[in-house]
């Protein structure tokens, strides 16, 4: 990825404190054989731990944001030092009193300069850390201070009862989907409202469709469906918590091998392309929807490098959000989209808001 984007857009705080992608789907268009090298970019570092449930040889997380990678680090030590019903507690998923406590406790764990930055920030520590992204005060902003100018708690609570998939689409045609639930959200999610508060205008230049309008269809289509009752993501999206819902890595079925395996798990600051040069090449890669910021040129030249470092059989599984990218659709001599795996999981994503997620396979 070009180096202009690091001289436009701030990476001096945490833009995700958790991952909005979905990890299941992720795994299973993947499929990692067992010791394999895999990359991953970090973001928040949930989907780069839930790798560790494949017995690989080794995950890199890899984030040009260096803040991105602190918060990695401080989620690493936690699991490696915490009880589990500490570690929940510590990072936002329960109530706390105890989390500076528990920080002091930790921070002799953590490297110098990633210790440094959390004793600076004291604040989101005691708050729990998982709501301490931009992305995450923008869901909370909507549902805080939007949402109840639409639906009461009661409604909210009421689409995530459990209901007929009939009952599911009935409820949001007649008590969802109100004039003011079309116009605000479409306002909230608009280019300009989600550029400024949420993630960043950079990140949405490529975008030629309607972003409010988009998001919109995608989340109608989803709240209809009976996934929607069960969905971490969409809880926090309209009710400012996960409840007792867990993303895949904190799931109990996860979490030990999670543990087990952390030792395999290197942290990397840069871009793909540097992870690359440090290790070598990879089996596997989550690029999660790093395309989305470049342009026709740049995503071409990235693209084929990272083929190139991708063993033969090897995959590559990433997101499109509002801007069409696919690695197979350019280069089809030099991988293979596996289209109906692709259709199946993005029908399963939990991260509704996407377009589309995408397996390509290198071809051997």
């Amino acid at each position: 990825m070009s180096e202009k984007l690091t001289e436009k857009v701030s990476f001096d705080f945490i833009r995700y404190a958790n991952c909005w992608e979905d990890a299941d789907i992720l795994l299973e268009g993947l499929n990692p054989d067992a010791g394999s090298k895999i990359l991953s970019i970090g973001s928040a570092g949930d989907n780069s731990f839930s790798l560790l449930t494949t017995d690989p040889e080794i995950v890199v997380a890899v984030d040009v944001n260096k803040i991105q990678l602190h918060l990695i680090e401080l989620k690493k030590v936690c699991i490696q030092y915490l009880s589990y019903e500490d570690l929940l507690s510590f990072l936002g998923f329960r109530n706390s009193e105890k989390r500076e406590q528990t920080f002091n406790e930790l921070k002799k764990h953590l490297t110098a300069e990633v210790r440094q930055y959390w004793e600076s920030k004291i604040d989101q520590i005691k708050t729990g850390i998982i709501s301490q992204g931009k992305f995450e005060h923008y869901f909370l902003m909507f549902s805080g201070k939007l949402l109840p100018w639409i639906h009461s708690k009661k409604t909210t609570n009421e689409l995530f009862k459990s209901k007929t998939a009939e009952e599911q689409k009935q409820f949001y045609e007649k008590q969802w989907n109100t004039w003011r639930w079309r116009l605000l959200f479409k306002i909230f999610f608009s280019k300009y409202v989600m550029g400024k508060y949420g993630r960043d205008p950079e990140f949405l230049k490529e975008v030629k469709v309607s972003v409010g309008e988009h998001v919109f269809n995608k989340a109608g289509q989803h709240l209809q469906s009976i996934q929607a009752q069960n969905n971490f993501m969409l809880r926090y999206n309209l009710t400012g918590s996960f409840g007792l819902l867990l993303p895949h890595y904190l799931q109990p079925a996860n979490y030990e091998k999670v543990k087990a395996n952390l030792h395999k798990l290197r942290i990397k600051e840069g871009y793909a392309e540097d992870a690359i040069k440090h290790y070598g090449t990879f089996k596997y890669m989550n690029l999660s929807n790093i395309f989305e910021y470049m342009d026709a040129d740049l995503f071409s030249k990235t693209a084929k490098q990272l083929i190139d470092f991708t063993e033969p059989g090897g995959r590559l599984g990433y997101w499109n959000l509002m801007v069409p990218r696919r690695i197979s659709e350019i280069f089809p001599n030099k991988a293979t989209y596996q289209k109906d795996i692709s259709l199946k999981l993005t029908d399963a994503d939990k991260g509704f808001f996407y377009n589309q997620f995408i397996i390509d396979q290198v071809k051997i």
